[in-house]
């Protein structure tokens, strides 16, 4: 067991301003004063503790978990990667959860008004544990984009959400995963408010033929980092990194 120790100070010149115009809902939630620095509490660096039976058997499978008459429709994909922790040491044992719009872009979420119909046979959430070597895997379809209101044509690119929790509460993690290629990563307000590429390189999964099932399953590769000067971004605010 690693005993409990500070975390390294995000990187400001990497991670995103908390007030970026063109995402126009930054506007309102970005706060106007400095940053306070605050001292970790013991409850901060030490637990909470997953074990395997908080996670069901086909919790990490979306293509299986809510079907209820067949496979839901879409491209079939794999997810996987390692979640590392500031000095690239697997972080094993820790819950990993994902969430995601449908084939045609469209959430399981009465609130979501798209015109893409739900699919009867995916519900869009998953979860898992990590193993000793801190991997974990996903089965899913690969989402699809969707309109927002944010300027006149604004389309989100296809992501899915991730939820990582990390040694400690204060490790958790709320992020985003993009798939390498997709144009509409450039055109992303929310991306874009990224200060370094390499920082939209980092949220990029990238396409892993050695992964892919012939004949089934296209792979993609990502890789978390909890935190530290790369560590993967929080999704579009400076809490958590």
């Amino acid at each position: 067991m690693r005993p409990p120790a500070a975390y390294y100070q995000r990187d400001r010149d990497r991670h995103p301003p908390a007030l970026a115009p063109d995402y126009k809902t930054s506007v309102s939630r970005s706060p106007r004063f400095a940053p306070i620095s605050l001292d970790q509490s013991v409850s901060e660096v030490t637990g909470p503790v997953f074990g395997h039976q908080d996670v069901g058997l086909l919790d990490h499978d979306l293509i299986r978990n809510y079907a209820q008459t067949g496979d839901p429709v879409g491209e079939r994909i794999i997810v996987h990667g390692n979640v590392l922790d500031e000095d690239a040491r697997p972080v094993p044992q820790t819950l990993v959860e994902i969430w995601q719009a449908n084939a045609g872009g469209r959430y399981r979420h009465k609130k979501d008004t798209y015109l893409a119909p739900i699919d009867p046979n995916f519900g869009g959430c998953g979860r898992t544990i990590t193993d000793e070597r801190g991997y974990y895997f996903f089965r899913t379809v690969k989402p699809g984009a969707y309109p927002w209101r944010n300027r006149v044509n604004d389309w989100r690119p296809a992501h899915i959400h991730f939820s990582v929790f990390g040694a400690s509460f204060s490790q958790r993690l709320i992020t985003q995963l993009y798939f390498e290629g997709d144009p509409l990563i450039a055109r992303c307000p929310i991306v874009q408010s990224l200060p370094d590429a390499d920082a939209v390189d980092a949220l990029t999964a990238k396409l892993d033929m050695n992964a892919t099932i012939p004949l089934d399953t296209i792979a993609y590769r990502f890789d978390i980092v909890l935190r530290g000067r790369r560590s993967t971004l929080f999704e579009n605010r400076l809490e958590g990194n």
